[in-house]
């Protein structure tokens, strides 16, 4: 048969790391042993039965059945400018101010093209979620690296940034709660965002996807409760994490007026809209009662106590996030992030992910979830504590 060569911008896209550790993984698992994935960032939980239940009713609906509104349903939109309303203080203009995404992933990866021509440059958190690269790719633009370092408690230093590619830095990637730190943003930093952007006319582009995880009593903020914040950007807020709706593929971007417009636009181009009972079933779960989601949070936390106090029993020094559902844990220093990883996989049949997987700076730490019961995290803990690669200790404070 015959082979058509890909084109040379797919050959350019970022080769897929985690590809990789999904193949170890699944080749461990058919050797026979019991693994317990802690790598991924798949929500465990279902979707609250009353958002399915919304669904289900709204898939009868034969309005439903023909083609959505190419920029989404107007009910839809009213729903995420109440839901920002009442959880944040932020008021939007459903119409000019939210534009409706196949889920946060879509929209990350639309911005770059959205905005940039080839050659421009774009400001990328490292560690990062590894997608910001891909959309900056397919726009054939150029990334320039904002570290996160535990020093700075992974927010990134405008400061250090050189000026040269502070002056030509059109648009900026952050995420707070961050992936994969677990760090969360505060109003100070988003302030001083603001100042940057408006300074050096970047466009900012807050991915909220952890947005309603946040322990300790802390709610993390939204980068639109800044004052200003509308003016130099957008955030991208899905459904996936806050109501466990990942295969739903829906969430939505707020905020500046001409980025909405010009993701509007390029949506007009790839596809029609998201099927309407998905969109009645979404602004079912930001309007109605959010019981479910304080569950969920308290699910995360009791969890993150489990795996953080185990682990620090076993004498690994580690520190409890203060968002996500993901913790950052320290490498012990004889192993790359990669070779600890697979250590862990191989004599232990836990699954980690390896920081060097989101970026230089991921180097010296691995991602676990917080994305199986506690029975398991004990589980992983006790496999990993007979590999006896720590001192052991007791420290019971957070």
């Amino acid at each position: 048969m015959k082979q058509f060569e890909q084109s040379e911008l797919l050959k350019s896209l970022p080769k897929q790391f985690f590809a990789s550790l999904v193949s170890k993984v699944a080749k461990v698992i058919k050797e026979g042993h019991d693994v317990i994935n802690l790598g991924q960032g798949n929500p465990d939980q279902p979707t609250p039965p009353h958002i399915v239940k919304a669904l289900q009713d709204a898939s009868e609906n034969p309005n439903y059945h023909k083609y959505s509104p190419f920029r989404g349903q107007a009910f839809l939109k009213k729903a995420a400018a109440a839901f920002y309303e009442r959880e944040y203080g932020v008021q939007l203009n459903p119409e000019k101010e939210v534009a409706i995404l196949f889920g946060g992933k879509a929209g990350l990866v639309e911005i770059p093209q959205c905005l940039l021509n080839p050659g421009d440059t774009v400001l990328v958190p490292d560690p990062g979620y590894p997608d910001y690269w891909s959309g900056v790719e397919l726009a054939r633009a150029k990334m320039e690296a904002m570290p996160l370092k535990k020093e700075n408690d992974f927010l990134p230093v405008y400061e250090e940034i050189s000026e040269e590619v502070k002056q030509k830095a059109k648009l900026m990637f952050l995420n707070y709660p961050n992936n994969p730190t677990g760090a969360v943003a505060t109003a100070s930093f988003f302030e001083k965002t603001v100042e940057f952007a408006r300074q050096y006319d970047t466009c900012i582009v807050h991915d909220f996807a952890y947005g309603a995880i946040g322990f300790d009593g802390q709610k993390p903020i939204s980068f639109l409760q800044t004052p200003g914040a509308k003016e130099v950007g957008i955030e991208i807020y899905t459904l996936s994490k806050t109501y466990n709706m990942a295969g739903w593929r829906i969430g939505f971007a707020v905020g500046n007026e001409s980025v909405i417009e010009a993701i509007n636009l390029l949506q007009d181009h790839l596809f029609v809209s998201v099927f309407s009972g998905i969109q009645q079933a979404a602004a079912v779960a930001l309007l109605e009662s959010q019981n479910c989601v304080d569950e969920l949070v308290e699910r995360y936390e009791s969890r993150r106590q489990v795996l953080i106090h185990g682990l620090r029993e076993i004498g690994w020094d580690v520190e409890a996030p203060p968002g996500s559902f993901f913790a950052w844990l320290p490498v012990p220093k004889s192993y790359t992030s990669e070779e600890f990883s697979d250590l862990l996989l191989e004599k232990a049949h836990v699954v980690v992910a390896p920081g060097i997987g989101f970026g230089e700076y991921g180097e010296g730490y691995v991602r676990v979830g917080l994305l199986t019961d506690e029975d398991r995290l004990k589980e992983a803990v006790d496999r990993i504590a007979k590999l006896n690669l720590f001192k052991k200790y007791v420290d019971n404070s957070f």
